[in-house]
């Protein structure tokens, strides 16, 4: 036999019951239904993670990073992901602060990587190719970490520098809106445009 004070609860607990699974239902189920599927009609490519295609099968995003180490393409910026580099789920930066030694013992090697397959160039080697960025995934990098990969790229292809310098030059992608961000280079695409140069 219920008591007159269990019975005042429930009918308390009945109307944050329904509350609850009504709110539930509404933003965990019908909202993002509803947004995904106003993202599929008006932007069908960027909901569909921005993939980049090849002979008909995804090769990546134009929005995550790759790595690549051979000389004949572009090499990215590195990433802070670990265990696996440009990994998605694991979006982080480094956190390493320019007094921090351990930025300087990971920028070394990648210094002296980029010297080993490019001994002849004595430029400066532009920072973006040897710190990560603040999400670890960055897919670009600076016009001026294209340029001086322009030189290692066309040896390494057989192709006049003056070509590399035009592809860099057709997939350079200015600052938004005119004014913000610095020209940048999406490095899979333009590895991409490379292969499929004949």
């Amino acid at each position: 036999m219920s008591t007159p004070h269990a019975s005042t609860v429930l009918a308390g607990l009945r109307p944050a019951l329904v509350l609850f699974l009504l709110l539930t239902l509404i933003t965990g189920l019908i909202y993002p239904l509803l947004i995904t599927g106003v993202a599929q009609l008006l932007f069908p490519g960027r909901a569909a993670g921005s993939l980049l295609m090849r002979d008909g099968r995804a090769v990546g995003s134009r929005l995550i990073g790759q790595s690549f180490s051979d000389p004949k393409y572009f090499w990215s910026r590195p990433s802070a992901t670990t265990p696996q580099p440009y990994n998605g789920t694991a979006s982080t930066g480094s956190n390493m602060g320019p007094l921090n030694p351990a930025l300087l013992d990971a920028v070394k090697p990648r210094i002296a990587a980029l010297r080993a397959a490019d001994p002849g160039n004595t430029a400066a080697v532009p920072i973006d190719l040897v710190t990560a960025s603040g999400s670890g995934l960055d897919p670009e990098i600076s016009l001026a970490a294209a340029n001086y990969q322009a030189g290692r790229v066309a040896r390494a292809r057989g192709l006049a520098p003056e070509r590399v310098e035009a592809l860099i030059a057709e997939h350079t992608e200015g600052r938004l809106l005119g004014v913000l961000g610095e020209p940048r280079v999406n490095v899979l695409e333009l590895n991409l445009a490379l292969d499929a140069l004949k």
